[in-house]
């Protein structure tokens, strides 16, 4: 392999550690700043100082903040993810559900999007200028226009209130058949598509277009090379590189959508977990949940990079 490509990719995956680390930090000093006391939340309004302050010496929060944050991350570097304080459960058990519950509905919804996001991106790439195009770009410039938890809103009055034909709350557990699971995972699919695919056929065309406008295409053009050929022959493979990017950016916003969506739908979830966790101020969940978040979207963005990177015509001489 060209030395060039290993060195930018080692240095890449350098930089996304370094930045997990920046993360964690910023992750812990906001879990810090949260209004309330976790142990008065724990013991309630009627607990005494002393019982207070017991509480508080045994869970090792009147550690210096430096010290706090040192011990947690030795434990998330080996695996132990600590207790919950509002249940006194161990963190990775309480997520370990939860997140199968979330990867199967971002699984879900990226086998969806995905597939019809590229097809959309790329004819009307092909067809610029057509009514097709237009008709497809106002589309997207729409939904780009409406907020996630307004089109999740919209499809529980639609589908769920006045057609009936979808429940309003997602319960991933009682999937038993495939027309169950088609049923539960239906709205949330809708709305996360929603959020996803527009910026994701932007993206694409504009990729496409941009290598449509290539010398070599314009000859492959002139010799007598159908449009179709042009585009899947000689302007898709070195458009690769920014639809792969234009896929990972795409797919990151679900997990901020996510949050919504499965709020909103009651869906059993990690991020459903982690909105539940901040009522209680149960602190190592929620730092939990926002690091398995922000891993999720590094690992997209270097993944990515990484991609552009191997897939660069230049490097690869």
């Amino acid at each position: 392999m060209n030395p060039q490509i290993v060195r930018l990719v080692l240095g890449r995956l350098g930089v996304a550690l370094v930045t997990l680390l920046i993360v964690s930090f910023v992750v812990f000093a906001a879990t810090q700043m949260l209004p309330g006391d976790v142990v008065e939340i724990l013991l309630g309004q009627a607990a005494t100082p002393e019982a207070v302050a017991a509480l508080r010496e045994a869970m090792h929060l009147n550690d210096p903040a430096l010290l706090q944050y040192g011990r947690w991350l030795i434990g998330l570097a080996q695996g132990d993810l600590g207790m919950s304080y509002a249940n006194n459960l161990p963190v990775a058990g309480m997520i370990g559900g939860r997140l199968a519950n979330t990867l199967m509905l971002a699984a879900v919804t990226a086998a969806v999007a995905v597939p019809v996001a590229l097809f959309l991106g790329i004819t009307t790439a092909m067809h610029r200028g057509s009514v097709y195009d237009r008709i497809v770009t106002t589309g997207i410039v729409a939904v780009i226009s409406v907020p996630e938890f307004m089109i999740a809103t919209l499809a529980v009055l639609v589908f769920a209130v006045w057609l009936k034909w979808l429940p309003a709350l997602s319960f991933a557990n009682d999937v038993t058949s495939l027309a169950e699971m088609l049923r539960v995972f239906a709205m949330p699919v809708i709305t996360l598509c929603c959020v996803i695919s527009a910026q994701m056929i932007r993206m694409t065309r504009a990729a496409v277009i941009d290598a449509l406008t290539m010398p070599y295409v314009e000859m492959a053009l002139l010799k007598g090379a159908s449009r179709r050929r042009m585009v899947m022959r000689h302007a898709l493979p070195n458009a690769i590189g920014p639809i792969v990017n234009a896929v990972a950016l795409s797919l990151s916003y679900l997990l901020g959508g996510v949050i919504i969506v499965e709020t909103i739908f009651n869906y059993p979830g990690i991020a459903k977990l982690m909105v539940d966790a901040v009522a209680t101020r149960d602190l190592p969940l929620i730092q939990t949940c926002a690091m398995i978040f922000c891993l999720g979207y590094l690992t997209l963005i270097t993944l990515a990079d990484i991609i552009a990177i191997l897939s660069n015509p230049k490097l690869r001489k």
